[in-house]
């Protein structure tokens, strides 16, 4: 045994851990859409086509004898579930809306090129704002720094850990 006695030393601060390896970590939430261990290899989404392959979501042809199966993305569209919310505001918003929709379907049809799981879900119009929803938490993110880079404006992202989800906004 070493001689620990749990006690703070001059340099642990007062409540703090007492020594390396002490530190009680917590687990990280758990996303419900994602699945609770790997597919069975090969797997084919019956709704967008996506195959599950060499351990991850990719576009393109199934192998064959793929299996049938509803993909993370594809639950949380059917269940109306977003992971990710962005909302742009301001009176910027009603004089550019054509420029800002551009600039957000771009970007989430460069994100879902490459990542199957990474979607729009939807976009909802009305006067001085519009709402984005996604089906993972980092294109609200994407999407508002890429508006943040071209218009400028403010930006704020906020994680919610016990959901696995995200809220953006951004405003000019």
């Amino acid at each position: 045994m070493t001689g620990f006695k749990g006690e703070p030393t001059p340099r642990t601060p007062i409540g703090g851990i007492a020594r390396h390896g002490a530190a009680i970590y917590d687990e990280a939430p758990h996303d419900p859409y994602q699945a609770k261990g790997k597919y069975s290899e090969p797997a084919r989404c019956n709704e967008c086509g996506a195959a599950y392959h060499r351990g991850r979501w990719q576009w393109g042809e199934a192998p064959h004898g793929a299996r049938d199966v509803l993909c993370p993305a594809c639950h949380r569209i059917h269940d109306k579930l977003p992971a990710g919310t962005l909302t742009l505001e301001g009176t910027f918003v009603d004089a550019h809306r054509d420029e800002l929709l551009g600039v957000a379907r771009n970007e989430g049809a460069h994100e879902k090129g490459d990542h199957p799981l990474h979607r729009i879900m939807g976009i909802e119009e009305a006067p001085g704002k519009i709402t984005v929803t996604t089906t993972d938490i980092h294109l609200p993110q994407r999407i508002g720094t890429a508006l943040k880079h071209a218009y400028q404006g403010e930006l704020e992202v906020e994680y919610a850990k016990e959901e696995c989800s995200v809220r953006a906004r951004w405003r000019r």
